[in-house]
């Protein structure tokens, strides 16, 4: 087994003859398996495999010149690996042998798109077209489709489209329409021989199960399908006559429920999982809407923050309503049959990671290892106790654009209140705050239009993390529910995987029976909470100044960046 595959086994080392599901997450930086008891939802083992070659944004493996700025793009066989490597592992760790699997469920970062040839085969795997940035994967954070967003926004507007509101009233540079416009705009050859643009959600059900198949969900937020259709080919020729017949040519197909049955397992993706052949596969999913399933968050008003590099919030809603600057709404989007909305913050882990990796000074990276801990241990350590406000501090959790109430992925982090005083930990906090801050705007977004909140469940890597739940208890006045699983997306996919084999008769019933969430609830202290009222008045004006148009400065700062990286790439003639 490769090096960099991570194994653990949470269950009890019991072995049965129950009938357990195989549940596989495609993140940004690696993808895991875990096996789930179908019974009761008990995970019995799980595998990590590590992205070789991660996120690229600098340049394609071992070729060409600079990638420009705000791309990132993935290869695709580090998704091949995920199932030759973390699921066998994942077998073995749990002791379980193949034909006790009945299911295979997966879910996968969105909107992460392939442009591929008619049988799937992704076009960077093509010999010809391999130096060609274009023909790569572009990941859900690649944000460089930003101007064709700004036009599709702009032109939907003058047009009074109906599927505009249903998007907060803009679509997302991340989303499959402006990425697809790009590689349009930039490489023409490499648009014309795209057969398939399609999400690496149904890009990896396909490899499973050998034939083409696409789910509602991300159709319905990042592909603009409302109603039962994609935008007009009148729309499309408006942005560009050679873009007109785009959803028609390349994105059009069936769509299938969440917890359908895509197919079985080919006997190639068998001998990859080692799974017997014929399995059943779970359509694909969104990494964020499948784990409502395992936060048992699939009732109206529940809902879900899945927290991680980012952080999606999803929500279940008998209410069609239009929610300003949301990032879309899809009838059966979470669950068949209700209305399920999504907003979003592009960064949060991604945010406290890079302040630890660029900014933390080399004594508090000494300190964590002499006392055994991470620096985020650390940091939060030496913050946890500080009152509130007493940094002086406010930032803008933007270092990744915003994707919710903005929406706008032109915008950067900003940091105010600094002196000669202020302590890393002090710093750290305030990010924390920031992210906590974006939540609640959301939140309040939601409510405003008329969609109620009624309880609010955190799911993700950052379950693990005590300080930041008790920051965002606080900021958001309100108890918070927590998932019970360090791979909720996973196990979520596994439910979905329990559906998809006729186990449990549908995603309310399997999530009811295999959902994972703590009995406890993490509470607010009243006293923090009402200190947090006056920090977030002063977070939401600077949100307002610099997101609303109080200033363009980011925006210029923005473009000064970009024609500086575009003239002097590697920094020649610069000093």
């Amino acid at each position: 087994m490769a090096a960099n595959v991570n194994a653990h086994n949470p269950g009890s080392g019991k072995v049965s003859d129950d009938p357990v599901v195989v549940g596989v997450d495609f993140g940004t930086l690696s993808g895991r398996a875990v096996v789930v008891r179908v019974a009761d939802g008990t995970e019995l083992g799980t595998a990590e495999h590590v992205y070789a070659h991660g996120v690229l944004t600098d340049r394609l493996p071992g070729r060409g010149a600079p990638l420009e700025p705000e791309t990132a793009l993935q290869h695709p066989e580090d998704y091949r690996r995920v199932l030759r490597e973390a699921v066998p592992e994942a077998l073995r760790r749990a002791g379980v042998a193949p034909e006790r699997v009945v299911g295979v469920g997966t879910d996968f970062t969105s909107c992460t798109v392939l442009p591929t040839t008619a049988d799937g085969t992704p076009l960077c795997e093509l010999p010809d077209l391999a130096e060609r940035p274009h023909a790569w994967p572009k990941l859900w954070r690649h944000h460089a489709a930003q101007p064709e967003a700004d036009e599709i926004n702009a032109l939907a507007a003058e047009r009074g489209e109906s599927w505009l509101p249903r998007y907060g009233g803009r679509i997302s540079s991340e989303w499959q329409f402006a990425k697809a416009l790009q590689v349009l705009r930039d490489d023409p050859e490499v648009y014309e021989r795209t057969d398939r643009w399609i999400e690496g959600a149904d890009w990896i059900v396909w490899r499973l199960c050998g034939h083409e198949t696409r789910n509602v969900a991300t159709a319905g937020y990042k592909g603009i399908h409302q109603d039962g259709a994609w935008p007009t080919k009148e729309f499309l020729a408006a942005l560009d006559p050679r873009f007109a017949d785009f959803a028609q040519d390349k994105l059009d197909h069936p769509l299938f429920p969440l917890g359908a049955r895509a197919g079985g397992l080919t006997a190639e993706a068998a001998a990859w999982t080692g799974l017997a052949e014929g399995t059943p596969v779970a359509i694909g999913n969104i990494d964020a809407h499948v784990t409502a399933a395992t936060a048992q968050t699939t009732a109206p008003g529940r809902m879900l923050a899945i927290m991680g590099t980012s952080t999606c919030h999803v929500m279940n809603s008998e209410i069609l309503a239009e929610v300003p600057g949301m990032c879309g709404m899809a009838l059966g989007g979470i669950t068949p049959g209700m209305w399920g909305y999504e907003a979003g913050q592009s960064g949060v882990g991604d945010i406290f990671g890079w302040f630890v990796d660029t900014h933390v000074p080399p004594a508090y990276h000494e300190e964590a290892a002499a006392r055994g801990v991470s620096v985020h241990d650390l940091l939060s350590a030496k913050a946890a106790d500080a009152p509130v406000g007493g940094h002086g501090l406010v930032a803008l959790d933007w270092h990744s654009g915003n994707r919710s109430v903005l929406v706008d992925h032109s915008l950067s982090g900003v940091l105010v209140g600094m002196t000669l005083a202020t302590r890393p930990e002090e710093v750290y906090r305030a990010l924390v705050e920031a992210t906590a801050f974006g939540t609640r705007t959301i939140i309040d977004s939601f409510t405003r239009a008329g969609i109620p909140v009624h309880d609010l469940t955190i799911g993700g890597g950052m379950v693990r993390n005590p300080f930041v739940l008790g920051i965002y208890a606080d900021v958001l006045d309100r108890p918070l529910r927590v998932v019970d699983s360090e791979h909720s997306c996973a196990v979520g996919a596994a439910i979905h995987a329990a559906v998809a084999a006729g186990v449990h008769p549908d995603v309310h019933s399997a999530s009811a029976a295999m959902g994972r969430v703590r009995p406890d609830t993490v509470d607010p202290d009243p006293g923090r909470a009402a200190a947090y009222d006056d920090l977030f008045a002063v977070y939401t004006e600077l949100h307002d100044h610099f997101g609303r148009g109080g200033t363009d400065s980011l925006h210029r700062l923005r473009a000064l960046r970009h024609a500086a990286l575009t003239t002097h790439p590697t920094g020649e003639g610069t000093r």
